[in-house]
């Protein structure tokens, strides 16, 4: 019962995500377009951290480098917008890879330190290289013209493309999962448990992890590519260290152990954010108390904590 439960609760929340431009006023539109580009962002982040056992703090460089390939083909080459996601995944990997192969050499605190280094030049290079990147203005004023495979969609239209979003965030999480349930995903978990053991049965650690933080940063890469059109700006906001506490606190919120975790995590996270910040501008303050309470009460995070209350019911 259990087994069937699960494929039927995402159709129908599939559906109702589809149905949403039809049902709903154009500012939940953009609430949900968020959520699911924020949602993948946490969600590669948690390749990482929930099943490598790898706490980054640079993330959010390839967020932002994403964000950046796909603002500046836009403007300068009116690419269609699937070639410029492309270039965006290779940008996120590509950075991913550089950077990965100094910081998994180290563990623990020592790499997340590396990490948050590594995002802070990244963040720096960025805000400073005006010529390419216009530097604290960023890149703005480019338009989506077309999405490309010869499909004539309207992409100035938020619900077009909140349908796009929707589409190529269900592939990727899709892409992502099959990664997870792999055998490559489950090196990755006996890693996170006992790297020691797994080095003894002959499996070298360090190229697995440099993998997996190389595949994590080209999801990254692809959520930051939707993000710049939809934000119509990519700036240095979106390379900024705090950007790469988000996926931090989205995983936290969701659960850590649970493949869609991440997703639940960004959607409590924007949610929380967009009513709180319409009652107070001190939204930050709330957040932190009601963070500190789900780390306190609620360690497996929001879906893992449901999960257990409805298998007790059983």
């Amino acid at each position: 019962m259990k087994n069937t439960l699960t494929p039927l609760a995402l159709v129908v929340l599939l559906v109702l995500l589809a149905a949403l431009p039809w049902i709903a006023p154009y500012f939940y539109i953009f609430i949900a377009t968020e959520i699911l580009i924020l949602g993948l962002f946490a969600a590669s982040f948690n390749l990482i951290f929930g099943y490598t056992g790898m706490l980054s703090f640079g993330h959010a460089a390839f967020f932002g480098i994403g964000a950046y390939a796909t603002a500046l083909l836009l403007q300068g080459m009116q690419w269609p917008l699937l070639a410029c996601l492309l270039v965006a995944v290779a940008a996120g990997a590509v950075l991913a890879l550089v950077i990965g192969f100094f910081s998994v050499r180290l563990n623990e605190v020592y790499f997340s330190m590396l990490t948050l280094a590594f995002g802070m030049m990244v963040f720096a290079v960025v805000h400073q290289w005006r010529s390419v990147t216009n530097g604290s203005d960023g890149i703005a004023g480019f338009s989506v013209t077309s999405f490309g495979l010869g499909l004539d969609l309207t992409l100035g239209n938020p619900s077009v493309y909140y349908h796009v979003v929707l589409a190529l965030v269900v592939l990727a999480t899709a892409l992502l999962y099959l990664i997870c349930r792999s055998s490559f995903g489950l090196i990755l978990r006996a890693i996170r448990q006992n790297p020691e053991r797994v080095a003894f049965c002959g499996l070298n650690v360090r190229s697995y992890r440099l993998a997996a933080f190389t595949l994590a940063g080209a999801f990254a890469g692809l959520a930051g590519g939707l993000m710049a059109p939809f934000l119509r700006i990519a700036s240095p906001e979106l390379v900024h260290w705090s950007m790469s506490a988000e996926p931090v606190l989205m995983s936290i919120l969701g659960g850590t152990g649970y493949f869609l975790g991440p997703f639940f995590g960004a959607g409590m996270f924007v949610l929380l954010e967009t009513w709180i910040t319409s009652m107070t501008q001190a939204w930050m303050l709330v957040l932190g108390i009601i963070l500190a309470l789900m780390v306190m009460f609620f360690r497996r995070g929001l879906l893992g904590t449901f999960l257990d209350w409805w298998l007790e019911r059983k």
